[in-house]
C-alpha cells in the first residue's frame, strides 16, 4: 500500500511520526510504501507553497494520505493564499467525495480563496 506521509507543522511532526510507527505495528509484515512530503509551512519553507507540486502529486499516487497538521500561530500574517492551512483546504476541495477519517471536518466553500 502506497501511503503518502505529510507532517506539516507544529505538532503534526511528532503526531505524525508515531501514528507512522503504530500503521507499522498494526500491518504487520504487510508491505507498506510510505512517502513522506512537506506541507503547510514545512511546504512554503521547501517549495514556497502550502501544497507543493511535488507533494500533490505523491498524494495523488497514493493509496491514502496520512495528514499531521498545518499552520502554526502567526500564521494570520502571512498573505491569504500562502497560509500553511491552505494546503488542508485544497486537500479538502481535491479529495472532498473520499472516504476520509479523523476529526469531524465539513468543508465550505466559502473557507477557499476566490481567484
Amino acid at each position: 500500500m502506497k501511503i503518502a506521509v505529510l507532517p506539516g507543522d507544529g505538532i503534526g511532526k511528532e503526531v505524525t511520526a508515531e501514528a507512522v510507527k503504530v500503521l507499522r505495528v498494526a500491518v504487520g509484515s504487510a508491505a507498506l510504501d510510505l512517502t513522506e512530503a512537506p506541507v503547510g509551512g514545512a511546504g512554503v519553507e521547501a517549495a514556497c507553497d502550502p501544497l507543493p507540486p511535488r507533494t500533490l502529486e505523491i498524494a495523488q499516487r497514493a493509496d491514502a494520505i496520512l495528514f499531521g497538521s498545518a499552520g502554526v500561530p502567526g500564521d494570520e500574517a502571512i498573505p491569504y493564499a500562502m497560509r500553511p492551512a491552505q494546503a488542508c483546504f485544497a486537500c479538502a476541495k481535491r479529495w472532498a467525495s473520499s472516504q476520509t477519517s479523523g476529526r469531524p471536518f465539513s468543508f465550505q466553500s466559502s473557507w477557499m480563496p476566490r481567484r
